[in-house]
Parts: C-alpha cells; sequence; structure tokens
C-alpha cells in the first residue's frame, strides 16, 4: 500500500466504483494504488507485469481476474452471473459450501470488470474493518473448581 493508505476509505471506492459507467486506466490504477496491498510489495514481478500488460491492452476484465488472484489468494469466484442488464459477481472463500452457508461477497455493476472489482473492494474492505490480533488467541486456564473426572469402570 502506499502512504495514503491509512486514510484510504473502503467505502468511498466502492461507491465510485457503483457510479463508473465502465472501467478505464484512471480507475483501474486508483484501486491498485488504494486498495492493494501485495503488488506494491511484490515490485516489477511477472505477476505484477503482467497486471500491467493487460491493463495496457485494456483487457479490463483479464486484469481484474489477474489483480483478484494476486491480491487474494484465498479467495475464489464463486459465482458469475448476467441478469436484467447486470453483472453480479461473488466472491467466496468456502465456495465448495452450500450458498446458504458460504459468507459471499458480490458486488454488482453493468460492467463486468467494474462488478468483478466491486467484490473485490468489498474485500478489502471487510479485512481492513475486521481486526485481527497480532498473535493467535490462547484459551483461559482452566477453572481449579472443575476437573475432568474418569467415569469408567475398569473392574
Amino acid at each position: 500500500m502506499t502512504a495514503a493508505a491509512p486514510h484510504y476509505d473502503p467505502k468511498s471506492l466502492g461507491e465510485r466504483l457503483r457510479q463508473a459507467q465502465g472501467m478505464n486506466r484512471p480507475l483501474m490504477l486508483e484501486i491498485i494504488d488504494k486498495a492493494c496491498r501485495r503488488f506494491p510489495s511484490l515490485g516489477r514481478s511477472e505477476r505484477t507485469a503482467r497486471v500491467m500488460r493487460l491493463i495496457e491492452v485494456e483487457a479490463w476484465a483479464d486484469a481484474a481476474l489477474a489483480l483478484m488472484e494476486l491480491e487474494l489468494p484465498l479467495w475464489r469466484i464463486r459465482r458469475i452471473a448476467y441478469d436484467q442488464g447486470e453483472w453480479h459477481c461473488s466472491l467466496s472463500r468456502e465456495r465448495e459450501l452450500p450458498d446458504w452457508l458460504d459468507a459471499a461477497v458480490e458486488g454488482c455493476h453493468g460492467d463486468l470488470a467494474t462488478a468483478l472489482l466491486s467484490a473485490f473492494a468489498e474485500v478489502q474492505a471487510r479485512a481492513i474493518e475486521m481486526p485481527r490480533p497480532s498473535v493467535p488467541n490462547v484459551r483461559l486456564a482452566a477453572d481449579s473448581l472443575h476437573e475432568p473426572a474418569s467415569c469408567e469402570n475398569f473392574s
């Protein structure tokens, strides 16, 4: 992320994507600048160069997919559907689960690449909002008044 990362407002980026007519180079570069954490840290690797080449040739959907693969390695596309003039894209960490059990994130827009990046921005926003401790949680010590007892009959 850039130095402006602490001031990144994910809701404003989501709103900007909803209001966009379609994807364009300045908007894609703004998404990379504001919402991507891994992209800048990788420098000029083969994967980042591929994303930049796709942006140069205006292959917006392919660039969005490559960016999501780079930035969200644990997330997969669960569903892409076109319904009544809008693309709907669902991203999930557990896509093998039934729909009603999965906590998928959805983005929708009239443009496929913008729908994909709307879901991407929503995942990034949730990642920022979710507090994560720097160390794993440890269970509290067992209460001394409650001790396990064996109920087996060994006779």
